[in-house]
């Protein structure tokens, strides 16, 4: 089944001339500060700093780390590397232990589960410039605990090629016409299959509810509405691809989405801003660009995406939180942002990065930050997890098992009910 990846490419991060404005950041206020926390100043950032990171951020830390180090002379930085597979349970481990680091690099489905031990977002570092999707997910219970640090979106991955091949020139808008798209993808291209689609993962076909007007909670995030007509909608439309023979219910766990997407087999999945390097390595080279498209969700009500990603917290009993707090503005900078970007391969956050000619030209990355106008997320409970577990057999059973799209959602909102929202 398709995953999302960390294997990214590194680039080598060169000298950048950085000015006091990157190293100051902008100063507004924000909601959900703490009453009486300190302010952020604008002077130099001194001691020592311990952050915990993951996978490629972990990698690529350093090197940024070291940039700011010599802006910030008597500041020492120190990254330890976490596993994604293991870093939860070190977190929580560290949490009760009260030994945390003083920042950390935390999943954006992690807020709810740590918020207790997050500190809000003081005056001086402004949440101001981040698309609004990105913000969301660092909000819990009225407070913003972290700042938004990478988006991982997902758009839809095409061959150009073989579109051409079966008359389009250009990814269709809505989702009548990427059903007609993807069957003539087998029909006059050739391919096996016309889409990858996810045959036992909730979160990673999220674009249809969202993008049929679903949403997975009421207003107050007090209530489950995974029954709504909306989601059933969305649940008909998707099975629809496999009932009609146009995605693969059974895929070969032994061969990637990517290799099937460069052999032609299967010419569209789902994929971030990092599937450009996956599909590279799969066997498309950096040369095998030119073949590929990318597409904006299609649209029933929307074109609405699923949203994650990582974002920058600091914990409440961090030994420097000046310096941690003044790091994060940092790295939320335009320029880093679209620096961290190519380095990485991770998306901005911050809406001025995408004005970078290195964004904005670039015609497969562009299109990520158009889709960024428009995204959902999962909602800031810890109950999510549970739920999204229970939705993950629910796919399977639309998919493979017989279920009606009406049976599914209505069972999935019973165990959903049961589980509860918090």
């Amino acid at each position: 089944m398709f995953t999302w990846r960390n294997t990214r490419r590194l680039s080598i991060l060169g000298g950048v001339a950085l000015t006091a404005l990157l190293l100051a950041g902008c100063g507004t206020t924000q909601s959900g500060q703490a009453a009486g926390s300190s302010a952020v100043d604008d002077k130099p950032a001194t001691g020592e700093l311990n952050i915990w990171a993951q996978a490629a951020e972990a990698e690529a830390l350093p090197k940024f780390a070291a940039e700011f180090e010599k802006l910030n002379p008597g500041l020492k930085i120190n990254v330890t590397p976490l596993p994604w597979d293991a870093a939860y349970s070190k977190y929580q481990t560290a949490i009760a232990s009260g030994t945390t680091p003083d920042m950390a690099q935390m999943g954006t489905t992690w807020m709810p589960n740590f918020a207790d031990s997050f500190a809000p977002v003081p005056t001086g570092v402004s949440t101001s410039g981040f698309f609004d999707g990105a913000l969301k997910v660092v909000q819990v219970k009225g407070k913003t605990l972290a700042v938004p640090w990478t988006a991982d979106l997902r758009a839809f991955f095409y061959r150009k090629d073989l579109a051409k091949k079966a008359g389009y020139t250009e990814f269709p808008k809505t989702w009548a016409e990427f059903k007609t798209f993807a069957k003539a993808l087998q029909t006059k291209a050739g391919a096996k299959w016309g889409v990858f689609l996810t045959v036992k993962s909730l979160q990673d076909m999220l674009v249809f509810p969202y993008s049929a007007g679903a949403h997975l909670t009421n207003a107050a995030q007090t209530k489950w509405t995974l029954d709504s007509p909306e989601m059933v909608k969305a649940l008909t439309y998707y099975k629809s691809f496999f009932t009609d023979g146009i995605a693969n219910p059974n895929p070969d766990g032994a061969v990637s989405s990517e290799a099937a997407f460069v052999d032609g087999s299967i010419p569209v999945l789902i994929g971030g801003g990092q599937e450009i390097s996956t599909i590279a390595a799969a066997g498309g080279g950096a040369s095998y660009k030119d073949k590929i498209g990318v597409g904006l969700v299609p649209a029933d009500t929307s074109s609405t995406s699923f949203l994650g990603g990582s974002d920058l917290a600091v914990f409440k009993n961090s030994k420097n939180p000046d310096a941690a707090w003044k790091f994060i503005r940092w790295l939320s900078t335009p320029a880093v942002q679209v620096k961290w970007q190519q380095a990485v391969g991770d998306l901005p956050t911050v809406k001025a990065a995408w004005d970078d000619p290195t964004l904005k030209d670039d015609p497969l990355l562009k299109v990520f930050g158009e889709q960024l106008k428009s995204t959902d997320s999962p909602p800031s409970l810890t109950s999510w997890t549970e739920v999204s577990a229970a939705g993950d057999k629910a796919i399977e059973q639309l998919v493979r098992g017989g279920e009606s799209p009406a049976a599914v959602a209505k069972s999935l909102q019973s165990q959903a009910e049961s589980i509860g929202a918090k």
